[in-house]
């Protein structure tokens, strides 16, 4: 089956797509494509679950389980600085994070399947989900429309330019964390810079803030659990001789478990009505639940790490550290056993090693059949 894979055709697709990004919830021409792409291959059941979604169903010709497969179809609002004949043709949108790849990873997969349906056991279903960069994404809404009911496992892969290609990637357990974001208001008393004394200084307030929530890693988690705590923007005042009325921060949470996640939660607001209280000033907060943490499960894993075993040998199988960003193919997770895993895409002497989320970022394409190779093992050795 892995025989028929068709090299020229996954690269014509993800660059096709590449070339014509489109953003969160705003995935009109591309779920078309892939729809209409799905349509031309024989004894799949094709639908649209939402707006912006598409699955396809595979009946095989034995009975089995029923495997979920998902790659993610959005972009970046990013503008594209590699020049390249595939090159994005819209301003300020590029695929910076390899979900093109995605896509036509999962597209070639369900047009082998399809051609190989009579060696296919069980039911295979085949998610192109819109909106993985945005909360709160797309799979969720996937889910909420019924895609997982009586599914027994589901799959997915991320291509990583950190990553070496041919490397495939695996963790058991945590894999990526629940980001959840929180927004601080500090309302001060604003004055003239040399009179100090007749105001409440939101900025000096707002220091000692970021100070402190600092102290939740270091000395609020056990230092056997994982959590970050960061505040990526704290913006304050017009000019150099006023202090102004008010500061705001904005910052992310990061960790694995939903008891650090509430702890979080209280103790971010404990420092800021402390820190407040003591300063004459009040404050607004917010803290917003994010993207639950993708945690593998340990059968499932085992079946996807001896795949990419049989495929590409002991040499080329790495086992990875859990990473603090989000994905919501946890909201897959919800509903049955998974693994998420990950697929090497650098190449330094092509250029593919630049960061996720980089106006330089690019893929090795020599590792797109590579992904295909990997859901089809997975499928069969699932059900085998």
């Amino acid at each position: 089956m892995e025989q028929s894979i068709h090299s020229e055709r996954l690269i014509k697709w993800r660059r096709f797509m590449h070339a014509n990004p489109e953003l969160s919830f705003q995935e009109v021409n591309t779920s078309q494509f892939v729809y209409d792409t799905l349509c031309s291959f024989d004894g799949l059941e094709v639908s649209r679950p939402t707006p912006y979604s598409v699955m396809a169903v595979l009946k095989g010709a034995k009975p089995g389980k029923t495997i979920g497969l998902r790659a993610d179809m959005d972009a970046l609002p990013i503008q594209e600085e590699n020049e390249t004949s595939y090159k994005s043709s819209v301003p300020g949108v590029m695929h910076a994070c390899g979900h093109d790849g995605h896509t036509a990873i999962l597209l070639e997969t369900a047009c082998v399947l399809s051609q190989h349906k009579d060696e296919v056991a069980g039911e295979v279903r085949f998610f192109f989900q819109h909106a993985e960069e945005q909360f709160p994404g797309g799979g969720e809404e996937m889910v909420e429309a019924g895609v997982m009911e009586g599914v027994d496992a589901v799959i997915g892969l991320h291509l990583m330019s950190g990553l070496p290609t041919g490397k495939v990637g695996i963790a058991y357990g945590p894999m990526m964390a629940a980001p959840d974001v929180f927004e601080i208001v500090i309302q001060g008393k604003g004055g003239h810079a040399a009179h100090p004394q007749e105001t409440v200084d939101p900025i000096v307030i707002g220091a000692q803030i970021i100070s402190n929530l600092q102290h939740i890693v270091s000395r609020n988690t056990d230092a056997f659990k994982q959590r970050v705590v960061s505040v990526t923007q704290f913006n304050a005042g017009t000019a150099d001789n006023i202090i102004p009325d008010t500061a705001f921060l904005l910052g992310t949470v990061r960790c694995f478990d939903d008891d650090l996640r509430k702890d979080a939660e209280q103790r971010i607001e404990q420092m800021i009505q402390g820190i407040t209280d003591a300063h004459g000033a009040t404050y607004t907060y917010d803290y917003r639940y994010g993207y639950r943490p993708v945690i593998n499960e340990e059968t499932i894993t085992k079946v996807v790490e001896q795949s990419a075993l049989e495929l590409f040998g002991k040499e080329d199988v790495t086992y990875v550290s859990p990473s603090m960003g989000g994905e919501d193919f946890s909201a897959f997770l919800q509903k049955a056993k998974g693994c998420f895993f990950k697929l090497g895409s650098g190449n330094p002497e092509k250029g593919t090693n630049y960061p996720h989320h980089h106006p330089r970022f690019d893929i090795d394409e020599d590792a797109l059949p590579l992904g295909v190779q990997m859901f089809l093992r997975v499928v069969k050795n699932l059900n085998s």
